[in-house]
C-alpha cells in the first residue's frame, strides 16, 4: 500500500514551527512584513494572493497589500518595487504572476532586491542555489525536498528523475535534489525514451504541466512519485500530471492532488520571509 504523502500536515507543521519564530522575533522587536503585489484580477492569482495573506495572518506576519489595476503600467509597477526596496520595514516582496501582457516578468522579477526575494526567482538568488550559497529558494521544489525529508523518504544515492525543466520548478528542483545527494536527470518534451528514462527513477517529479500524463509506464515499482501539477477538469474536479488511481498500486508513497504539494509552497513562501530577516542582517 503506498503511503500518502501528506502536504496540509506537513505544512500545518512548518506554519507552527514559524508562528514561534515569529513570535520570538517580534519579542526582539522585528515584525516580519511581506508586501504582497497583485496587477489586475485574474480569479485564480486573487485566490493564491488570498491563500497567502491568511497563512501570513495565521503565523504573526504583517502584510502589505498593493492591488492595482489591469491598466498599471511597467513604470508604475517598477516605481513601487523600488519603493519597497528601500523601505526597511518591509522583508519580503511578491509579485504575483502571470503579470499582464504589456509588462515584462523578466525586468519585474529582476528589480526586486534579491535580499526581499522570497519568490526566489531573482536571478542571483537562482546562482547562489546552483553554486551552494545561502539565498531565497523557490518556494514549491523547497516545499517537495521538505516533503520528501518529513515523510522520512531518504534522497542521498538515489536515482531522481524531474520531468520538467522550467525556471520556477524543473531547474530549481535538480539542483535541490543535488544538494541533497541525489543523482538527478532532467528530462523534458525533447528527451527520447521518456518512459525508460523515468522507469529509473526511485524518486519522480512531474512537473510537465499536462493533467495525468505519467501513467504506471512511467513508474519504477516502489518509487516515490512526487506530483507538481495542478489542473481544473470537467466538474470542477482538481488532478495533477500523475494519473493517480492508476499509478498508487505500483508506487510506494505518493502526493496527492490536491493536498500533497499545493500546501507547500504557501508553507515555504511563509519560511522564506521569516528567514529574510537573517538575510537582511536585522
Amino acid at each position: 500500500m503506498a503511503q500518502v504523502i501528506d502536504g496540509k500536515a506537513v505544512s500545518a507543521q512548518i506554519k507552527e514551527e514559524l508562528k514561534g519564530k515569529v513570535a520570538a522575533l517580534r519579542t526582539e522587536g522585528v515584525e516580519v512584513t511581506l508586501a504582497v503585489i497583485q496587477v489586475g484580477d485574474d480569479p485564480a492569482s486573487s485566490v493564491y494572493v488570498g491563500n497567502k495573506k491568511k497563512a501570513c495572518a495565521y503565523i504573526g506576519i504583517r502584510s502589505l497589500s498593493y492591488e492595482l489595476p489591469e491598466k498599471t503600467s511597467q513604470e508604475e509597477l517598477l516605481a513601487l518595487i523600488h519603493e519597497l526596496n528601500g523601505r526597511e520595514d518591509v522583508n519580503g516582496i511578491l509579485v504575483q504572476l502571470p503579470l499582464p501582457a504589456h509588462i515584462a516578468e523578466e525586468e519585474v522579477i529582476g528589480a526586486i532586491a534579491p535580499q526581499k526575494d522570497v519568490d526566489g526567482f531573482h536571478p542571483q538568488s537562482v546562482g547562489k542555489l546552483c553554486i551552494g550559497q545561502p539565498g531565497f529558494v523557490s518556494c514549491t521544489p523547497a516545499g517537495i525536498i521538505q516533503l520528501l525529508k518529513r515523510s522520512g523518504i531518504e534522497i542521498a544515492g538515489k536515482e531522481c528523475v524531474v520531468i520538467g525543466r522550467s525556471n520556477i520548478v524543473g531547474k530549481p528542483m535538480a539542483l535541490l535534489l543535488l544538494r541533497e545527494n541525489g543523482t538527478v536527470t532532467v528530462a523534458h518534451s525533447k528527451t527520447e525514451n521518456l518512459k525508460e528514462v523515468t522507469k529509473r527513477a526511485d524518486i519522480l517529479v512531474a512537473a510537465v504541466g499536462k493533467p495525468r500524463m505519467v501513467t504506471r509506464d512511467y513508474v519504477k515499482e516502489g518509487a516515490v512519485v512526487i506530483d507538481v501539477g495542478i489542473h481544473r477538469m470537467e466538474g470542477n474536479k482538481l488532478c495533477g500530471d500523475v494519473d493517480y488511481e492508476n499509478v498508487v498500486p505500483v508506487c510506494s508513497a505518493i502526493t496527492p492532488v490536491p493536498g500533497g504539494v499545493g500546501p507547500m509552497t504557501i508553507a515555504m513562501l511563509m519560511n522564506n520571509c521569516v528567514e529574510s530577516v537573517g538575510l537582511q542582517g536585522k
